[in-house]
Parts: C-alpha cells; structure tokens; sequence
C-alpha cells in the first residue's frame, strides 16, 4: 500500500451489432475472395450497424449501461466521460455529451478524443490523470466507431478491414499497486498523408463536388501505414517492457489493436510473447478503430487475474501509436 492514487479499471463493457458482413458477402461486392482477406488481415467477418438514425453513440450506451450494471453503479455516479471515436454522432456536440445524455449520467461533463486507433487508449491515459489528481472518482472511458458510415464499399482495399463496435471501461481510485502504471504516447502528422478523410472538414467542407468524388470516405495507402505501425507498435511495446523491467515470463497479455493480424503477430514476436498471451478478435470483428482495445478486454475479462501484467498497444492514422501499462485490478 501507498499513498499514491492510480487509476484502476473496475468494469469493462462491451457491444456489437447484430448484423454480420462476411468475406463471402464483400466477395459479391469487390474483386475480391475470402482467402485473400483472410491470409492479408486475419478477418472473416465484421459487424455493422444498421437501421435509421443509428450513430455511434447509440452502440456506446450499450458499452456502458453494461459496465455500470456489472460494477452496480447509477449512470448519475459518472462524473466525466472521455469517447475515443473518428466517427461522432456530429461535427458537434461531442458524442460524449450525447451517451451521457443518453444513458443517463446527469452528473457526468464529457469530451471526445480523435487520434483515430489509438482513442481509446489516448482517453485512457487521459481519464487516468483525473483519478490520480483526485478530482474525480468514477471516470468512464469509451472507444466506439461505426466505421461503416465513412467506407466506400468499392474500394476493396478498405472495405474488407473495418466493422463497427463499441467499448468501454470505468476508472476508479486505489491505492493499491493495481491500476495504469505506466505510458508512451506518440503523434506524428506527417503521417496523415497515407491514412486519413480528404473532405468534411475546415481545409475542405462538404460540397456536391466531394461528395461525388468520393472524398468523405477512408482514404489509405495500405502500403506505407503497413510499415510505419509494424515498426512503431511493436517498437513502443517492447520499449514499455524495458521501462518497467517487464520481460516475456511476467507479461501475462498484450492487448494489441485489431488492424490486422500481421502487424498483431510483428508485436508479439518483438515483445518475445507467444501467441497464447496475444487477445485477438479480429477475425471475428474486423477494426473497430477506437473500439478494438476495449472489446479486446470485454472477451477476454473472465480469463484476467488480479495482478496480471497487461500491455496495450495500438497504431492509428495521422499518425498516433502507443503503449500502456496496466497492472490488472480484479478477479473476474
């Protein structure tokens, strides 16, 4: 026991559409067949979210009325809530301010992060500082994205790599050594040439012209982001293992991001983990953007022990990467 506060997770929730798109079913929208998506990506399925009106933040309710379920809490005993996503309900308000409203959290102020993959962990760290500060004493972080909404389904280079999901986790004050130990974040804007949305923002509003070229949909080139977030994600994971004094033995889980399981597999390799301390769900999920990390742990929750070793890990566009250490707080 210390004197100091960290930041513990206390509760993971998670959420999926119902409606499942097959590689079978992108077979008979692009040029493309199931077994190339699956030696590439790792993906056989992705969920999407349909039906009139549906946004984001209708799949980020769901994340959280889970988690305050599970940990028996009100929605009003939320105090701040951080939503990682690329895909808001709005320009503005934040999606934030719309799942508070939603879910009912009265009491609770709210922001979005957009750092793309890594939102999540970017709000993790991010709604960690407020628990360590001691202003607040129930923090919900969420990572959802209904990635269906900006993806061009004749672009077979995107479309076979994104579904939509939903996460979420609430932080709470110990003293204890559980908790978020420790972090590398990192940006570089230089990046957002090879991964990014051309049109919709101030640089270039929405016109007939963009829309009919296509210009509000994922634009990426495969090739480059490859190379930067295989370097990149599995150099900051080993470079977190250092820090701490964490060796292959002691880490019981990396939580990688779900890009693809190529760059999953490059991570592992580099932190000497094998495959069986590796979370993975892409296959059946695809990228859910900000929603991978925390869906990553809602599956795997039974299977975390109190004082497990746990290393996040995540790549976006723009670019944002990082890792982040986390000392498990709970036996499921």
């Amino acid at each position: 026991m210390s004197n100091k506060i960290r930041a513990a997770i206390t509760a993971v929730g998670g959420y999926l559409p119902d409606d499942i798109l097959s590689n079978k079913d992108l077979e008979k929208l692009v040029d493309t067949t199931d077994e190339w998506i699956l030696t590439r990506t790792g993906i056989s399925e992705r969920r999407i979210l349909k039906g009139e009106g549906k946004g984001t933040s209708d799949m980020c309710v769901e994340a959280v009325k889970i988690l305050c379920k599970k940990r028996g809490i009100d929605p009003s005993e939320i105090e701040l809530l951080i939503c990682g996503t690329v895909t808001p309900d709005f320009p503005f308000p934040a999606t934030a301010n719309v799942i508070c409203d939603k879910v009912g959290a009265k009491n609770a102020w709210g922001f979005d992060v957009s750092a793309a993959c890594s939102g999540f962990m970017f709000g993790l760290v991010t709604g960690s500082k407020f628990i360590e500060s001691g202003a607040h004493k129930k923090v919900v972080v969420v990572g959802g994205d209904k990635m269906s909404s900006i993806i061009d389904y004749s672009d077979r280079a995107t479309c076979v790599i994104f579904g939509d999901g939903a996460g979420a986790v609430l932080l709470e004050p110990t003293t204890e050594d559980f908790g978020i130990m420790d972090s590398i974040l990192r940006t570089d804007g230089s990046g957002r040439q090879y991964l990014h949305q051309k049109s919709g923002g101030s640089v270039s509003p929405a016109t007939h012209q963009t829309v009919d070229a296509k210009q509000h949909f994922v634009y990426q080139e495969g090739q480059a982001v490859f190379k930067f977030a295989v370097t990149n994600m599995a150099e900051v994971s080993a470079e977190i293992m250092e820090k701490n004094n964490l060796t292959s033995d002691n880490v019981a889980w990396l939580v990688p991001h779900q890009a693809n399981k190529r760059i999953i597999d490059a991570t592992a390799h580099r932190m000497g983990l094998s495959s069986d301390k590796v979370m993975l769900n892409i296959q059946k999920y695809g990228n859910t953007t900000a929603g991978t990390l925390p869906l990553c742990l809602y599956d795997y929750e039974k299977q975390l022990k109190k004082g497990d070793n746990i290393i996040l890990s995540a790549f976006g566009g723009g670019f944002t990467w990082g890792s982040v250490y986390i000392k498990w707080a709970y036996d499921s």
